[in-house]
């Protein structure tokens, strides 16, 4: 048995992984990085088996934002080419609803830009997921920025099963990355949803010049706030943006920050989330090997593969889709 699965035994017993453990994980030589995946393996498979939970994203509101975010293509300080709306009509919303149940999608995300919502937003929001919940057995999940605690209520009472907002990167690198909010801001809108009783889902982006120890620092925070699913995002960095060229990641790299998810944060939904296509290429499949979860179709402003191909990659591998959904109304 390799030290990494042993290491994974000892997790799956209840042992909490060291972080000089974690570093090391980080620092792997490629040559054991297939005994990494399989001891990463052992503990995702532990939890979910075989089984993928997954994902799609409606950009209901894009562009338009005050935040300086160094790494958004969406930031008042971008200059990049994206569409720029407010807030979609609930027909739109709810025709996403629709695609994402055809596509075996566990949990649709609407997400709209900016630092938090307008109260008309959140009204907005809320009756397209009342509809939502009537039509479909969709997991709901919401990504409108800094709450207010009565928008949280109005959330939680139309059936919005769970609340992302990311902490993005370590407590230490955050100023380097952003000055319109604090790193506070975020880990206060996380506890304001678990108090709500909304689901929290909260994760990174890796690849914008954070240290090893910094990659080590969030995760041991994702564990510290107890986010139920973890989004792992590998920098797509957009010309435009203040990250614009930056290019530091490698498949490799992304995996051993997969396996270092799955081993801090053994009994939760790690998802391959954005730049998974530009970052793993082809080394996508073997992240799921450490992950239990990807987005289908396309995120932000950038485009995603093929859906079809998707499907194509998990039956490759042998998984399953985590289905969820039924009809309740025709």
């Amino acid at each position: 048995m390799s030290r990494w699965s042993e290491l994974a035994r000892l997790v799956i017993e209840g042992n909490e992984l060291s972080k000089e453990d974690a570093l090391r994980i980080l620092n792997t030589p490629d040559i054991e990085l297939l005994e990494l995946l399989q001891g990463a393996y052992l503990i995702r498979h532990h939890y979910y088996r075989n089984k993928v939970k997954l994902n799609m994203i409606i950009n209901t509101k894009s562009g338009l934002c005050p935040e300086n975010c160094g790494y958004c293509s969406q930031s008042s300080i971008s200059t990049a080419p994206i569409n720029k709306y407010r807030m979609l009509d609930k027909d739109t919303i709810l025709k996403g609803a629709e695609q994402a149940f055809q596509l075996n999608v566990g949990t649709y995300c609407i997400v709209a830009s900016g630092r938090g919502p307008s109260n008309n937003e959140v009204d907005q929001v809320v009756s397209a997921v009342k509809e939502i919940k009537d039509k479909f057995n969709l997991k709901v999940c919401a990504c409108l920025g800094i709450l207010k605690t009565d928008q949280a209520a109005k959330l939680k009472e139309a059936g919005v099963d769970r609340y992302n907002h990311n902490l993005n990167t370590s407590e230490n690198h955050h100023v380097n990355i952003t000055t319109s909010h604090s790193y506070q801001d975020r880990v206060n809108t996380i506890e304001l949803i678990k108090r709500t009783g909304i689901s929290p889902c909260s994760g990174i982006i890796v690849g914008m010049k954070e240290t090893h120890g910094d990659v080590v620092e969030m995760a041991y925070s994702l564990k510290a706030i107890d986010a139920d699913s973890i989004p792992i995002n590998f920098l797509h960095a957009i010309d435009g943006t203040p990250l614009e060229g930056t290019n530091e990641l490698n498949p490799r790299y992304c995996l051993k920050v997969l396996a270092l998810m799955r081993f801090v944060n053994p009994t939760k939904e790690i998802r391959i989330s954005g730049g998974r296509e530009v970052n793993l290429r082809s080394l996508q499949p073997l992240g799921l090997y450490a992950a239990n979860s990807i987005f289908v179709g396309d995120y932000l402003t950038t485009a995603g593969q093929e859906s079809t191909a998707d499907h194509q990659m998990l039956e490759d591998l042998g998984f399953e889709i985590d289905v969820v959904t039924e009809t309740i109304q025709s």
